[in-house]
């Protein structure tokens, strides 16, 4: 009886060592074969740098009541409409059924307010920037282009405004979101300007007021 269970357990192990030894050879080869799994919907596997890193910044650097949310919003205007209020620094995506998605903003500094009505006539990603002559004349040092990425005070993306230069864009000092410190431009953080971005089609309509 001992000896028959000692054969099982000499079994048992060559059988183990054998599984142990084939299992890695045969994924070894199957590997070598050119066999991967696929990755999961929506992942694309690339073996180059990326154009650009997202560097999307930290929402601990806006106050909480610029964060990003669904708030109540009785309107008369439709459904996809962008409503700007200024004086309070927020943003609304009209959502319907008496709410919107509402989003913090840094607006136009003293002396560069404006309001009405436009249309979106552009979207661009990671948008390319070149101040204008009455901008680089207040600023001397900005560059005469830039072009887009991380750095770009334009951010990851813009929504432009007709045939004005004012755009709804992102930008690389969430700091500056519920502060009045552009030329007219909307700022927002590059997270919501991503999100907005996907929600609006051209030729929405903004109404800042």
């Amino acid at each position: 009886m001992v000896g028959t269970m000692r054969l099982l357990g000499l079994g048992l192990a060559i059988a183990t060592m054998s599984l142990t030894q084939v299992v890695p050879s045969f994924a070894e080869a199957r590997f070598q074969q050119g066999w991967r799994f696929a990755p999961p919907p929506g992942i694309t596997i690339t073996s180059q740098r990326p154009r650009h890193a997202l560097a999307l910044q930290a929402n601990a650097q806006v106050a909480p009541t610029y964060l990003r949310q669904v708030v109540p919003y009785p309107t008369n205007e439709r459904s996809g409409t962008i409503v700007v209020d200024t004086s309070s620094h927020f943003l609304y995506f009209v959502l319907g059924d008496g709410r919107a998605l509402r989003y913090g903003i840094g607006v136009a500094r003293n002396g560069f307010e404006w309001s009405g009505t436009h249309r979106v006539s552009r979207k661009a990603e990671w948008p390319s920037w070149t101040p204008p002559a009455e901008m680089r004349k207040r600023q001397p040092g900005l560059p005469a282009h830039m072009e887009g990425g991380p750095n770009n005070p334009l951010g990851a993306r813009a929504l432009y405004l007709g045939s004005t230069l004012y755009r709804i864009h992102g930008t690389n000092e969430p700091w500056s979101i519920g502060q009045n410190v552009s030329s007219g431009c909307i700022r927002m953080v590059n997270e919501d300007v991503i999100d907005l971005y996907g929600r609006v089609q051209l030729n929405t309509k903004v109404v800042v007021l």
